[in-house]
C-alpha cells in the first residue's frame, strides 16, 4: 500500500481533522505502544500498520477499506 492510499483511507475512515489527530496522538498496542506516525516513521510497512488501524477501530473503519 502507498503511503499515500494509506493517508486517503486514514482520512476516509475518520475524517481529515481527526486522522491526523489520531496518527500523532494515539498510542496502538498492536504498533508496539507506538502511535501510528512513530510506526510509519521507524519504517514499519504502511499495510502491517493500515491493519493495525483496523483492529483497532473494526467499528470505524468500513468494510470496504479493509
Amino acid at each position: 500500500m502507498r503511503l499515500t492510499d494509506f493517508w486517503a483511507r486514514l482520512e476516509q475512515a475518520f475524517g481529515p481533522g481527526y486522522a491526523a489527530s489520531l496518527a500523532s496522538d494515539q498510542v496502538l498496542p498492536q504498533l508496539d505502544g507506538r502511535t501510528i506516525r512513530q510506526a510509519l516513521d521507524a519504517g514499519t510497512p504502511t499495510v502491517v500498520v493500515w491493519r493495525a488501524v483496523v483492529a483497532a477501530y473494526p467499528e470505524r473503519v468500513p468494510r470496504q477499506l479493509h
